[in-house]
């Protein structure tokens, strides 16, 4: 969701800043946030705060988010048409996302992606949460799609790494934090400019 579909940086960013000044400390490098945004929050949180602090940080920042999630929220460029694509051409769709999963939900219906993706699986929603190959297992068994049949279409290491331990390929758009050598060094199948551009190439 966050770096492919839409980006929803500012808001993220801003409240992870808050809450680990809240917790007692100066206020972070915001590069460092967002960088760092991909993984689950714990893996965000861990780099500002001590072990004991995570937990309260944690619902200090599922509390405060829903405040000002819209806040300067863009959906990227080619989201709507690439999802609306998929759609006409019956391939079955899913946010997999280690977003909070009720919120992932509230901002899937906000952009209206929940018209084309009724799966839409988030953090809390599972035990597991990217890259563990589980919780893939679990979306395509949601979608009924056998691996073989599918790909993770993504923007992070992260995104890259829950598709090769799932044994999926992973065609990646640098719409996020990292740039096109990353996301091959990761082991990416192909990193494109945009979501248009990957649309063109897949010839849809």
């Amino acid at each position: 969701m966050d770096g492919t579909l839409i980006d929803q940086t500012a808001a993220i960013v801003r409240c992870y800043a808050e809450v680990i000044q809240d917790m007692g400390y100066p206020e972070p490098d915001l590069a460092t946030i967002h960088r760092s945004m991909g993984g689950p929050m714990r893996s965000t949180l861990e780099i500002f705060l001590k072990e004991d602090e995570i937990e309260e940080a944690g619902k200090r920042f599922r509390a405060r988010f829903p405040v000002i999630m819209f806040d300067g929220l863009i959906v990227l460029p080619g989201a709507h048409e690439l999802v609306e694509t998929f759609a006409q051409a019956r391939i079955p769709q899913a946010i997999l996302t280690n977003k909070h999963g009720p919120t992932a939900r509230d901002v899937s219906r906000h952009c209206g992606f929940d018209r084309h993706i009724p799966v839409c699986i988030g953090n809390k929603d599972t035990e597991y949460s990217k890259p563990d190959p589980l919780l893939t297992t679990h979306v395509l068994n949601a979608l009924e799609a056998e691996i073989g049949d599918a790909c993770l279409i993504g923007d992070s290491p992260t995104d890259v790494a829950t598709a090769k331990n799932a044994g999926l390929p992973c065609y990646t758009v640098i719409t996020g934090a990292h740039s096109q050598d990353e996301l091959l060094d990761a082991g990416a199948a192909a990193a494109f400019d945009s979501l248009v551009e990957l649309k063109a190439a897949f010839s849809l």
